[in-house]
């Protein structure tokens, strides 16, 4: 049977897909962003029908057998990772997997076992080197970094403490203290 691609107008055999009705090939070649986009439709109605969540609860309980869905595994590797790789501190890792969606104890436990024995203080002075951050020249720079440090995951008490080691003017950094703890 002769059918005409719908996006190019040429006129191709066309192909049997399921038995029930003539597929149109193109003879510029397959479209799989449509068949992808086709088959991500019909799982999502699949999964909405009784056997279709009935079917996607088997699967995750096999592969949570088998050890591919771990959520205690995931957690310590994410944790390692970000403190290990991108020098983030403990408050960043605790936000970005509640994020994920994993319970609060697997995340304490991981979050615990990964930073114990850690020194927050080199961690966060490691951080700044990575990213290439200095002295602060004048309290517009020392507030940026404060945020920085604090959005990295750094208690309060560790980021000033830094901070105080650079000799920066004490009212000021009174005055930000204040406005960090209020935020808290």
């Amino acid at each position: 049977m002769l059918v005409r691609c719908s996006k190019h107008g040429s006129w191709t055999q066309g192909a049997a897909g399921d038995g029930k009705r003539t597929v149109p090939v193109c003879d510029r070649g397959p479209r799989p962003a449509d068949a992808l986009s086709r088959r991500v439709e019909t799982v999502a109605v699949e999964s909405e029908t009784e056997i279709g969540q009935t079917l996607v609860e088997l699967v995750i309980r096999r592969l949570k057998d088998q050890g591919y869905l771990n959520d205690a595994s995931y957690a310590a590797a994410y944790s390692q990772f970000r403190r290990e790789n991108q020098k983030f501190g403990p408050r960043r890792v605790i936000t970005d997997l509640k994020a994920k969606g994993l319970h609060g104890e697997v995340i304490q436990a991981a979050v615990d076992s990964t930073f114990a024995g850690v020194n927050e203080e080199r961690l966060a002075r490691e951080y700044l080197r990575r990213k290439r951050i200095g002295k602060p020249e004048n309290n517009k720079d020392a507030s940026r970094i404060v945020r920085q440090l604090i959005r990295a995951g750094f208690s309060s008490a560790t980021t000033f403490k830094i901070i105080r080691n650079w000799k920066m003017q004490e009212e000021f950094l009174e005055e930000l203290e204040n406005e960090v703890e209020s935020r808290d």
